[in-house]
């Protein structure tokens, strides 16, 4: 993860840390997110730097992102169980079903970790085709790569949304809030700068989403 660590709080990662593609700018992109979010300002951190390609900006910053939701993720496994959320829900209003449109075609009600789980196996598989996120300089992006990166995100806010409703006082009694505030501000500007995530899929946390983009 970029610059947001949890002190001296054991690191749990819900699974092992991705590394930035290698062989691509992606090395490179890292360090200008690092270098940029050292700075405190998270609008300007998001923004695509000067002359980069914006498909490597999503690509490095897609990677980014899956680490920070697992990380954040990661504090919560031993509450965020299946007797605790037999479903994945953001408020009483809303509930997500899992489907990847291959092995599960068909939307089905799992539980929140098990489509935590069904999730991060999804992206990481994503992440790892090279024909959709290509390791080699100058290797083309897929004609449909933005739409792929914005169902990532897409199901990477219900991830945060989750959170939210059903375990922020989880999270402050863990003393972890600001560490989860300064994650999703990040994400929320990111996916804003780049309208990554339609509006009416934001509704579930839609207080928080205005109040972050109007600061």
């Amino acid at each position: 993860m970029s610059l947001f660590g949890l002190g001296s709080r054991n690191q749990k990662t819900f699974r092992p840390k991705k590394s930035a593609p290698t062989g691509s700018k992606g090395a490179q992109l890292q360090k200008h997110i690092d270098a940029t979010l050292g700075s405190g300002n998270l609008r300007e951190a998001v923004k695509l730097p000067p002359g980069e390609d914006i498909n490597e900006w999503l690509a490095v910053n897609t990677v980014d992102f899956f680490n920070q939701v697992n990380i954040v993720f990661g504090t919560l496994t031993e509450f965020c169980t299946p007797s605790n959320c037999p479903t994945m829900t953001a408020g009483p209003k809303y509930e997500y079903r899992w489907a990847d449109g291959v092995t599960i075609k068909k939307p089905i009600e799992v539980s929140a970790p098990k489509y935590v789980e069904y999730l991060m196996d999804w992206i990481e598989s994503q992440l790892d085709d090279e024909t959709i996120f290509p390791q080699r300089l100058g290797a083309p992006f897929p004609p449909n790569f933005r739409d792929v990166v914005k169902t990532i995100f897409k199901r990477l806010f219900r991830v945060y949304a989750h959170i939210y409703h059903s375990h922020f006082q989880k999270i402050v009694s863990l003393k972890e809030e600001a560490h989860l505030n300064t994650c999703f501000k990040h994400f929320v500007l990111f996916t804003w700068e780049f309208r990554l995530i339609e509006k009416a899929e934001l509704a579930p946390l839609e207080d928080l989403v205005d109040s972050i983009i109007q600061l």
